[in-house]
């Protein structure tokens, strides 16, 4: 009888996981370097029960890019089904500012199965 051996991953900052089924798909794998590495990124800041802050700005100094290269990537997330947007950026020099808010579609959401909006995306092109 063989031993069952358990991948130790690193708990201590926390763990992001991809599916192999989403990788695998044409439509992560049409998707630009900075989109993929976009959503890794925006899954680092997802909780089940709030969706995930995330502008333009941050992505293009944790990226790094440019301000239009980031736009193109939540572009082609936005359009490939993997994110859906949530709530508009709002800035007040008065007030308060507020980066837009995100749906990640392939993460549960509020204890809901993930809508995985992205196969359905790939399955009309």
């Amino acid at each position: 009888m063989s031993k069952r051996f358990r991948i130790p991953f690193d708990k201590r900052g926390g763990v992001v996981v991809l599916s192999l089924r989403m990788i695998k798909s044409e439509s992560y794998l049409s998707l630009s370097p900075q989109a993929k590495v976009l959503i890794t990124l925006m899954q680092s800041n997802w909780r089940n029960e709030k969706h995930v802050d995330y502008g333009i700005r941050e992505a293009t100094q944790k990226i790094p890019c440019a301000k239009g290269t980031a736009m193109k990537a939540f572009k082609q997330l936005e359009d490939r089904g993997f994110i859906t947007l949530k709530d508009e950026s709002l800035f007040s020099s008065r007030t308060e500012c507020k980066s837009r808010t995100w749906q990640l579609e392939w993460m549960p959401f509020n204890d809901m199965k993930p809508t995985n909006k992205w196969e359905e995306m790939a399955n009309e092109n």
